[in-house]
């Protein structure tokens, strides 16, 4: 027997049932609450302010699209806005191109200019070719901090005042909980805000499940893709996330719990601005904690590993191994 909507007066059948809240919900009232709470986030972080030109990073699947779908239905009026948005292919066989062509689709749809990147292009080498070296790191901490680089860097060329990134509710409490079994007390706080050094990130949708932006998405016609990385159980976000989903199963709330308790937290940490002044990257000119950045090590990293292993070191080892067996 179907279930009824749980808003007075609505008769509809009920597509979802919120454990969290005790409610059943039409696709009318779903869709009414999932926007009302990107809303109120957006006036929480002051997200859109007059004059400023948004980079959503896309990558085509159902949260960067449901995104870009929201900010484009609830600003079309605004003429002194500009959205772009900014997709990198980090060179997945089998898996990034089907997603790129779906945020070419989307960026189509609703008139958005898209610009697309690559590891290749911008590094020289793709993340499966990462993989393939079998470093010890698992290859989403590379593809991490190479996308967030590309990311970051292409926003400033292109004259963005913000950089609106898709992380939900799941995505923002799996970051909290890792921080907190790391103990790692200064990525806790950068949660709160970024550096003035870097262009302003904004996240819509970090009070919005995963499921629940699955679920708007295929009930506002957005076409995403259900592939899922290929890389991504290798992770140990990964690890954190199916324990969440399972805490959240036995005791629904708990990744709003979660996120509420890290907030009242966050008053205690350490302003990240009032940390020490952040040095130049000395290869690459952007703004770094150290003499070299994350990016430009894992650069270097495999420069020094394809020179090491390359045919011609391969031919020369072996030359040297003849002389020596002589």
């Amino acid at each position: 027997m179907a279930i009824k909507c749980s808003k007075k007066k609505c008769s509809s059948h009920a597509i979802i049932y919120q454990r969290y809240s005790g409610l059943h919900l039409c696709e009318k009232h779903f869709i009414e609450d999932v926007e009302k709470k990107v809303k109120k986030e957006i006036r929480k972080q002051r997200a859109v302010e007059r004059g400023d030109k948004i980079a959503v990073a896309l990558s085509g699947g159902k949260d960067s699209s449901a995104l870009l779908y929201m900010l484009k239905r609830f600003f079309h009026s605004r003429t002194d806005l500009d959205f772009i948005a900014i997709a990198v292919d980090e060179g997945i066989k089998g898996f990034r191109s089907i997603t790129l062509r779906n945020a070419e689709k989307m960026a189509k749809e609703l008139n958005v200019e898209l610009f697309t990147f690559s590891f290749e292009r911008e590094f020289g080498f793709t993340l499966d070719e990462i993989v393939s070296r079998k470093f010890e790191q698992a290859p989403c901490t590379f593809c991490g901090v190479l996308r967030r680089q590309i990311i970051e860097t292409k926003a400033k060329e292109l004259g963005a005042t913000k950089v609106a990134t898709a992380h939900n509710l799941d995505d923002e409490v799996q970051t909290i909980l890792i921080n907190y079994m790391r103990g790692d007390i200064e990525r806790l706080g950068r949660l709160r805000g970024r550096r003035e050094e870097f262009v302003p990130r904004i996240k819509p949708l970090r009070m919005v499940p995963e499921k629940e932006v699955a679920l708007y998405a295929l009930a506002a016609g957005i076409q995403i893709a259900t592939i899922r990385g290929p890389y991504a159980e290798l992770s140990f976000r990964f690890t954190v996330k199916r324990m969440l989903n399972e805490l959240e199963r036995r005791h629904p709330g708990t990744k709003y719990s979660l996120l509420r308790g890290y907030e009242r937290l966050s008053e205690f940490l350490p302003k990240e601005q009032s940390k020490r002044k952040l040095l130049r990257c000395e290869r690459c000119g952007a703004p770094s904690a150290s003499r070299i950045c994350k990016a430009c090590e894992i650069v270097e990293m495999m420069r020094r590993d394809k020179a090491q292993n390359s045919p011609q070191r391969a031919l020369s080892s072996q030359r040297e191994l003849g002389v020596r067996c002589q």
